[in-house]
Formats: structure tokens, C-alpha cells, sequence
């Protein structure tokens, strides 16, 4: 089975592509455009440093040779290929913002998919009718590194919302459980993906957002790297979720890709 991932939000595409391509023999291709890669999260595939006319027409040009199209949040490219492959099957894979919050806007696009998957459960409130299906973290990657030192808690903003805000949560939260509290403004100084399970291990525990209910992809890495995570509603972690396993993931997927192509 040959499957082209278009787009890869938190290289989540990659992770899916490599652990399926290894686990069940597919033929996996990720790509990219190259300017919203900064950091790097495309490691299995490709970036193409083009505009977003080009890539658009190449990514649909190349989609001709593949047995299914999976689409990560680049839902307006979904109807372009229903048009040109009708019997393709097409999953569209949303992964937060694209989708939280606007769905009536967006139905014009995932409503030409044939199969729609969420990667976060609050997002099912915006798509019922959608298929949740755990975000993979890449074991081989992100893993317990060094002995954590002790009460070291890291807080790493992410959104521009965030700048400037005094902070009240993540030191609430340092307090209520005895942490010291460093923050890092990934916006301003990224963090490299290769970079990042280096950094993780410096610490024994990740303050994650409060604004939305379900764990980070940051936080999943942090669990995977041996820390402890301090979760939205204030509790404590310990431990990657099993369902998170890029093992678990990925049959789930490939089940699917099964039915999808059977039927397509």
C-alpha cells in the first residue's frame, strides 16, 4: 500500500509515515512546505521550498501515484483532490486550531473526506461525527536520557496569546506541588525538534497549558522522556498513555487504511 501524507502538523505526519512503513511494510511519503517547518519536525519525508500555488499542484500531481491520501489540517486541498481522483480515498486528519471553534466555516472542505479523524477528544465536540485517534510519540526519539533533577519544572509558551501574560497558572501550579519554575518562550527562541528531547531531560516536570483539556503533543514527549506533567485540570501524570504508543497508533491506522482502500 502506497500512502502520501499531505502536511505535517507537530511532525505527527512523519511519526505516523515512519512506524507504518516499518511495522506493516507500506510505502509512506510526507511533504512539507519548507517555510512552515521551522523546526524541523519533518524527519521522514520531505520539505519543498516552494509558494503555496506550487505545492498545492505538485502535492496533487504527485498524489496520482499513491493509494490513499492522507491529509493533515490542509483541508482546502481535499476538495481539489476529489475532483481529480474521486475514487482515491482521501482521510483528512485535524490536529487543534484549524478546526476547534469553527467548523460550521470548515464544513465545506471535510465534507469531501471520506474519512475524518480528530487527534484531540475536546475536538470531537466540534465533529461528533469524527474519529479520535491518539497523536503517535516517537519512542525512538524522545526518552529518559539522564537523571532528572529534583522539583525542576519547565513552562514553555507556545501561542502568541500567551507573551506578556503574567503567568498565573503555570506558577500556581509550581507552587501547589513545591516546584522551581523556569520558562521558556519557544516563539522567541525555538526549540529544534532534535533538540527538544535534550532539553525535556534537563527537567522533572512540564507544566502544560491550561486553555485547552487535553494534553499537549509537548507533554505526551515530556511523559515519554520520564517526566512527570502537571495536565490542565491540575493533576499530576506520570507515564506515556499506552494509546499513545506509536505501535498502537499506527495499527489503528493501518486497519483503517485497510477498509478505506477495500472500499475506495
Amino acid at each position: 500500500m502506497k500512502v502520501l501524507h499531505v502536511w505535517n502538523i507537530a511532525g505527527v505526519a512523519s511519526i505516523i509515515a515512519k512506524y507504518m512503513d516499518r511495522l506493516f511494510k507500506t510505502e509512506s511519503n510526507v511533504v512539507m512546505r519548507k517555510q512552515f517547518d521551522k523546526f524541523g519536525l519533518t524527519v521522514y519525508g520531505e520539505t519543498w521550498n516552494c509558494g503555496a500555488k506550487a505545492f498545492t499542484f505538485k502535492a496533487l500531481w504527485m498524489a496520482r501515484k499513491y493509494d490513499l491520501i492522507h491529509v493533515h489540517d490542509f483541508d482546502k486541498f481535499v476538495p481539489l483532490l476529489k475532483i481529480f481522483y474521486p475514487n482515491k480515498p482521501v482521510i483528512l486528519h485535524y490536529h487543534g486550531t484549524r478546526i476547534r471553534g469553527k467548523a460550521n466555516e470548515r464544513r465545506k472542505y471535510y465534507q469531501k473526506a471520506d474519512f475524518i479523524i480528530v487527534s484531540a477528544p475536546d475536538l470531537l465536540e466540534d465533529l461528533p461525527d469524527a474519529t479520535y485517534i491518539p497523536n503517535p510519540i516517537d519512542s525512538d526519539f524522545f526518552k529518559p536520557l539522564r537523571d532528572h533533577p529534583d522539583n525542576s519544572a519547565i513552562y514553555i509558551i507556545k501561542q502568541q496569546e500567551e507573551l506578556g501574560e503574567n503567568l498565573e497558572w503555570p506558577k500556581s501550579m509550581a507552587q501547589k506541588y513545591g516546584l522551581k519554575l523556569s520558562v521558556k518562550d519557544r516563539i522567541e527562541n525555538p526549540i529544534p525538534y532534535a533538540e527538544l528531547p535534550a532539553f525535556l531531560n534537563q527537567y522533572s516536570y512540564l507544566i502544560d497549558r491550561d486553555y485547552i483539556k487535553s494534553l499537549s503533543k509537548t507533554a505526551l514527549e515530556a511523559l515519554a522522556c520520564g517526566l512527570k506533567v502537571v495536565a490542565w485540570n491540575g493533576k499530576l501524570i506520570g507515564g506515556l498513555p499506552k494509546e499513545h504508543k506509536p505501535e498502537i497508533v499506527t495499527k489503528q491506522l493501518h486497519n483503517l487504511y485497510k477498509k478505506l482502500t477495500r472500499t475506495g
